[in-house]
């Protein structure tokens, strides 16, 4: 049994394909697939699917790269469908939120402090509901961990980790898990395998952010939650374990780091 933890199913590059990807997914293994909102645009398509699928879940949250464009007014749908979607089982957490320092528009001045105040609220969201967090962590590791000393959460996953050991020992020491996917396969990613080679076994998770972030054999296609068993044989390699047991411990690790996320045995 495998489980994506980071899978935008819900893209536009799946058009209507997203059901069937779903099923084969299912068939090679991949009985869990955690689809995070973007914004609340997206909030029905999450849930819609993970009520359609019986291996698919959802998050609710705010995406770095849609603040430009949200307001209060989204803070404030956010909390509300979130209050609504914790009676639903097929909901588990909040995301994907945090920060991006990547996209030099983000990296403006005013727009850092725009994102620093969605990415504040969106915790406090996740503090009040007792929620585990989804975390977009791109070059801004040691701000989303300043945010986290202030404000308390029940951990979560920092997705598509590429930190350093230091950050890395951070996260963990605070209860999250780090996300590996296609990035450790192309041999080129040094950082990134040393990491996913020597991290603890509690700390690792898997995911395919499909359609984004293909590994080496589908690159520059578009990533499929299909892809999941293959990119964690190539964390067994990296790791020198069997393929079965980083199944099992990555699905362990899913399930611990989201605890309302529960899948058929």
């Amino acid at each position: 049994m495998w489980i994506d933890t980071h899978c935008h199913l819900d893209a536009s590059e799946f058009g209507d394909a997203a059901d069937a990807i779903a099923d084969s997914a299912a068939r090679e293994g991949v009985e869990g697939i955690v689809i995070p909102a973007v914004a609340p645009f997206n909030f029905g398509a999450v849930s819609d699917m993970a009520r359609r699928k019986a291996n698919c879940r959802y998050a609710l949250g705010i995406h770095p790269i849609f603040v430009p464009q949200s307001n209060e007014e989204d803070l404030l749908a956010l909390r509300r469908a979130v209050e609504a979607a914790m009676a639903d089982p097929n909901f588990i957490a909040i995301g994907e939120i945090g920060l991006d320092f990547f996209i030099p528009l983000l990296r403006e001045p005013a727009m850092r402090d725009k994102q620093e105040h969605f990415y504040v609220e969106q915790l406090k969201l996740a503090r009040d509901f007792d929620l585990p967090v989804l975390l977009h962590v791109r070059r801004s590791q040691d701000i989303i961990l300043k945010y986290l000393r202030r404000i308390s959460v029940p951990g979560g996953i920092a997705h598509a980790f590429n930190g350093s050991f230091q950050q890395a020992e951070t996260f963990i020491g605070m209860g999250f898990r780090l996300g590996f996917g296609g990035a450790m396969t192309f041999p080129r990613a040094l950082q990134i395998r040393r990491l996913a080679s020597t991290v603890p076994n509690d700390a690792l998770v898997l995911e395919t952010d499909a359609p984004d972030i293909s590994p080496v054999w589908l690159h520059p296609q578009r990533n499929t939650p299909e892809a999941l068993p293959r990119i964690g044989a190539a964390l067994a390699e990296l790791r020198g374990m069997p393929v079965d047991e980083i199944a099992r411990i990555t699905t362990a690790n899913a399930q611990a780091a989201l605890p309302r996320l529960r899948m058929p045995a």
